[in-house]
């Protein structure tokens, strides 16, 4: 069986490598090393970024291997080309501060001081590892020096030798940070969320499902301080729900980064309590995660949406049927619509509709990008059908199965409340690492 902590160490390490700390650490050969107080961490090994890549490729197979990650269990290597990369880098953020710092920069507008602000923090932390890099590799060429030089007695190269050691096993996390600092950023990482989930292939079992994945995803929110505001609930006869939306915001920032790779269809495999048989059936969901946009992002014309006002259906008491609070609003030149009943006011209602389809449209001028970039790129949730798995809930083993990356979590609890989610969205993350450091020149 998986050791959990064994894995929440190595989703520790993986978050803080770019810190100087972890470019001393050497962990032990072995993967029972990374547990036990028996077994420390800080020993003279291979470097803590190779054992943690190799741990983990070990232990969560992918179904079909990829050679990104056998980059990843590798040591990193800055090629001559990414060095040209790294010192046009250097140069364009000397340029910027100076240009920043000049005379010039009261002439600026505010938006090319904006934007120039902007590039220039992007570009620090980069030009920060390059310098740490060099530093290190100037060091290693001095002890190198020392260590070869016959004019010292022997206690002093040895004593060189033993420094230089020390000195190259920080090497591959440094060199590691310098190309993740090179890997493109997604600009929406750091924005909030709209999610949407929606019942697929599976009637009453898949209406009752999406609505367990929907309380997964508000605890989750809960357990990581954001805010989870339900935009759209619409219920189903027997429970849960059809269809059902929520923006998720706050908490620092960075929720889209984290929850972009829940999209897909979930598939769950359990004993519907109306089945008398005892068989096992098999329903889905589909979740989908846009990034929430802003005015400036998509401007959306008058002219071109038209809102309708209708009376609230459903539960909700003597207000229902009583008011004309609902709001539907459809944008006329893509034929997207969204209607919101929640809440009783109907601008309030309004509001949330225009936030909605602002994200979606958003995302789908996101996705035509890059479609355009990319012709291999997949539809975001697919069609609902079961066949579409990127994770699976099995009821009666207990366990949940992320296809993507092989990962298999036991506790079924503990996942739907959000407790475990982390697992699968660390190695989604790691995995998309792997993938973008193979295509690095």
């Amino acid at each position: 069986m998986i050791n959990v902590r064994k894995w929440h160490i190595c989703r520790s390490l993986t978050r803080t490598f770019t810190n100087s700390k972890l470019a001393e650490v050497a962990a032990a050969s072995t993967p029972a090393s990374l547990v036990g107080p028996s077994n420390p961490l800080f020993r003279t090994a291979p470097s803590a970024l190779t054992s943690l890549a190799s741990w983990y490729t070990n232990t969560y197979p992918l179904k079909h291997q990829r050679s990104s990650y056998s980059s990843l269990a590798g040591t990193p290597s800055v090629t001559p080309a990414i060095e040209a990369r790294l010192r046009h880098i250097c140069d364009r953020h000397a340029q910027l501060v100076t240009q920043l710092g000049g005379q010039d920069a009261a002439n600026l507008s505010h938006q090319d001081m904006a934007k120039l602000n902007k590039e220039e923090s992007d570009l620090e932390s980069v030009v920060r590892a390059v310098e740490q890099w060099r530093e290190l590799k100037n060091e290693l060429a001095s002890l190198e020096a020392l260590a070869e030089d016959s004019n010292e007695d022997e206690a002093m190269r040895e004593l060189a030798r033993e420094e230089r050691a020390l000195a190259a096993i920080k090497v591959p996390a440094l060199e590691r940070a310098l190309l993740l600092s090179l890997l493109p950023r997604d600009s929406a990482d750091e924005r909030g969320v709209v999610l949407e989930v929606r019942a697929g292939t599976g009637g009453d079992e898949a209406c009752l499902f999406a609505g367990e994945l929907f309380r997964m995803y508000e605890r989750y929110a809960s357990l990581q301080n954001w805010k989870f505001e339900v935009a759209e609930y619409s219920s189903s006869d027997v429970g849960g729900c059809k269809l059902a939306s929520a923006t998720v915001s706050g908490g620092g920032g960075g929720i889209y980064g984290r929850l972009k790779f829940e999209s897909g269809v979930h598939r769950v495999q359990r004993v519907p309590a109306t089945e008398s048989g005892g068989r096992v059936h098999t329903s889905a969901a589909s979740v989908a995660v846009l990034p929430q946009a802003e005015d400036v992002d998509i401007e959306i014309k008058d002219d071109d949406l038209r809102i309708d006002v209708y009376r609230a259906g459903g539960a909700g008491g003597q207000h229902v049927n009583t008011t004309n609070s609902a709001v539907r609003v459809t944008h006329l030149p893509t034929g997207l619509s969204v209607a919101i009943q929640d809440e009783r006011s109907q601008h309030k209602n309004k509001a949330k509709a225009l936030s909605v389809l602002r994200a979606r449209l958003f995302d789908a001028e996101r996705r035509r990008v890059a479609s355009a970039e990319s012709n291999a790129r997949k539809q975001l949730i697919g069609s609902g059908d079961r066949s579409e798995r990127v994770r699976t809930y099995n009821f009666p083993q207990g366990r949940v199965t992320d296809h993507r990356v092989g990962v298999t979590e036991h506790g079924m609890d503990a996942v739907l409340n959000g407790e475990k989610l982390d697992s699968f969205i660390d190695a989604l993350r790691l995995q998309r690492q792997a993938d973008l450091l193979s295509t690095l020149d």
